[in-house]
């Protein structure tokens, strides 16, 4: 790669080995890396193209402060451990480094450490940009370079990123969305061909986002990828880094913004990877009732530790600088916060004022926050963070935690437990469905039908809903209908909009063959239709995380199940009314009293045929009474589909 100006400028120290002392680092690097100030670590770390004395090859730079030798070695060198050691710089930093002629884009490689106490291991590189394919473990020589064609959404992104845009986000697990081979695990499209068939389906159904599940390298597909070992490189399952850009170009050029699963909270305990880095630990806290994940069987990062700071903001950086990255989700936000988190008494220590906070992490979280949105404005920081945890997405000025959104657990959690109802039990817990909006103001909520919600035994979304068939997709359609026109973002996990009747597997793929049944194809169209409305609608989002959004309008029909709220734009011409009717009875003539507008009509209706409805009630022209002139109070007569939601405007 082009070198920095102040990189060029250093000193050539020796060219009398197959390894040149040679670096990148300035003593202020080494000073902001040591203190967990400095975010661009994925310029120095790691292997990069370089030109030194008219010799083209690449500079290689690792930390591993307790080792006491360290060399490159790969196909290049025949694994020879003697061929190619590092200069370990002399500042006390930890820093081993060198540069080495004639090594070529495409190489494998790891470092091979000596380490406390005599250990000996080799590891990958933990700034690599491209790792080999799964089971092989090594590192690859790589680099960046590509010709970016998405200025237009680069430029705008802001309003589309924004808090007061439409957020609509299809969550995909990329190895398993499609595969060429269905029944084989290890059949995979390439970043090419997912661009080919994904592009166009999101842009369709009218998604605004997609959020990938962790696209980091990762040596285990049943991780997910919430496992990894490469936190600077996309996972070479489907292609190289070029491939995944090319992904991201194309559906910013769609104007579809893109999330990327993002998990600084654990990594696993493979031989190649961050654990015992060194011989010590070296990324994780050496305390293990602070340092072991006990649910994921996995390591904590030490975020007292500025190297280790250093190297996860950079590496979350990194996706935005490198990959135009929309917008970051952060996993387990709470396992972070939390000393306690998952902890009998006995097994964690209070922190220093006597509290179960992990201190460290809340400045780190609260550091990273502070990066990114200084640095990108126009992106967004989501947490998934399932406790009370008092101002999330609060600024940190405000004494929050800095991110822009948080997934609202408590609402899937009730939103579900209700859907699961038989109907005529619904109206003994109307409180379960309506408590949201006491709390919804809290934080910037974004309401999650994510993955974790239709595996391990938790069934898909459809046979989440009670009754016969009829009853379980219009069951689906009016929660659907309730969550997209609820204040706050959405996120839907795929399969989960055509009504997958099958557990999602991240061996296989979505049951696609469904789609030849008009009941799932026309479920597929009322989200799409959803997500247009979503996007059609100021009221739906203009407002969406302030009180000026969201009215009750009537809540006084328990028995009835009919549930009636308001949706309020900047201009009261916007607002639109939804009427959830949640049990299978039909209800004709049913009067509903409100203020300000004097006419409505009829935008959707979830009973619609068009959407497998039965088509039988819908308000072609819908009636209304002035009931109090001097307050602008009418009376409206509409017809209530059976377990459907229908929209005025």
């Amino acid at each position: 790669m082009a070198l920095p100006q102040k990189y060029e400028e250093l000193n050539f120290v020796d060219s009398t080995g197959p390894v040149w002392n040679y670096s990148f680092f300035t003593d202020e690097d080494v000073k902001n890396f040591q203190q967990g100030t400095h975010y661009r670590l994925y310029d120095l770390f790691g292997s990069h193209q370089a030109e030194v004395l008219g010799q083209h090859g690449y500079y290689f730079a690792v930390w591993a402060p307790n080792a006491t030798f360290i060399s490159v070695i790969g196909n290049f060198n025949d694994w020879d451990p003697a061929a190619h050691p590092l200069f370990v710089r002399l500042d006390n930093s930890g820093i081993w480094e060198g540069f080495i002629p004639h090594i070529r884009k495409g190489e494998v490689y790891k470092y091979h450490i000596h380490g406390y106490k005599g250990r000996q291991m080799d590891k990958g590189d933990p700034y690599a940009n491209f790792w080999e394919r799964r089971p092989d473990t090594a590192s690859i020589t790589w680099d960046l370079h590509y010709g970016w064609n998405d200025e237009e959404w680069m430029q705008s992104r802001h309003r589309h990123n924004s808090l007061f845009a439409p957020w609509s986000v299809y969550e995909v697990h990329l190895g398993s969305w499609m595969r060429p081979d269905r029944n084989n695990e290890e059949s995979y499209n390439s970043y090419d061909i997912i661009r080919g068939k994904l592009v166009p389906y999101v842009k369709e159904m009218g998604f605004t986002h997609v959020e990938f599940m962790p696209v980091t390298e990762h040596p285990f597909d049943g991780s997910w990828g919430y496992q990894g070992t490469g936190f600077f490189a996309p996972t070479s399952r489907f292609g190289d880094p070029q491939g995944f850009m090319a992904l991201v170009d194309a559906l910013h050029r769609e104007n579809i913004g893109i999330i990327l699963d993002w998990v600084p909270s654990h990594f696993p305990y493979d031989a190649h990877g961050l654990f015992l880095f060194d011989g010590t630990h070296t990324y994780e806290y050496a305390d293990m009732r602070k340092g072991f994940h006990p649910d994921w069987n996995s390591y904590i990062f030490n975020y007292k530790r500025g190297e280790v700071k250093s190297f996860l903001i950079s590496g979350a950086r990194f996706w935005f600088d490198k990959f135009h990255a929309d917008g970051i989700r952060v996993d387990a936000v709470s396992s972070m916060l939390k000393l306690n988190y998952s902890r009998q008494h006995g097994q964690w220590e209070p922190n220093e004022f006597g509290g179960d906070g992990n201190l460290e992490a809340i400045a780190f979280i609260k550091d990273l926050n502070e990066t990114i949105f200084r640095d990108f404005p126009d992106v967004q920081t989501i947490a998934e963070e399932a406790t009370d945890w008092p101002g999330v997405s609060k600024p940190t000025f405000d004494n929050g935690l800095g991110f822009g959104m948080k997934w609202m657990m408590g609402w899937m959690h009730d939103t579900l437990d209700y859907f699961k109802m038989d109907p005529i039990h619904r109206q003994y817990h109307q409180d379960k469905f309506s408590f949201s909006m006491m709390y919804y103001y809290d934080e910037n909520f974004m309401l999650p039908l994510s993955h974790d919600e239709v595996v391990h035994g938790k069934s898909p979304m459809l046979y989440k809903m009670p009754g016969d068939e009829w009853q379980k997709f219009a069951n689906l359609r009016t929660l659907y209908t309730y969550m997209f026109t609820h204040p706050g973002g959405k996120l839907l996990f795929m399969g989960n909009e055509f009504g997958a009747t099958e557990e999602w597997n991240y061996k296989s793929e979505l049951q696609w063959d469904l789609l030849q049944f008009e009941s799932h194809r026309l479920l597929r169209d009322c989200v799409r239709d959803l997500n247009n409305l979503l996007r059609n609608e100021p009221a739906l989002y203009e407002n969406q995380f302030n009180i000026h959004g969201f009215e009750w309008v009537d809540l006084n029909h328990r028995e009835e199940c009919v549930v009636v709220y308001r949706r309020k734009g900047k201009d009261e011409a916007d607002d639109l009314l939804i009427i959830l009717n949640l049990t299978p009875v039909v209800r004709r003539d049913w009067k509903l009293y409100t203020y300000g507008k004097s006419e409505w009509k009829e935008i959707f209706n979830s009973d619609d045929k068009k959407y497998w409805g039965t088509g039988d009630v819908f308000n072609p022209e819908i009636i209304t009474t002035i009931v109090d002139k001097k307050e602008k109070q009418y009376e409206i007569n509409v017809h209530l589909p059976p377990l459907g939601a229908i929209v005025l405007k």
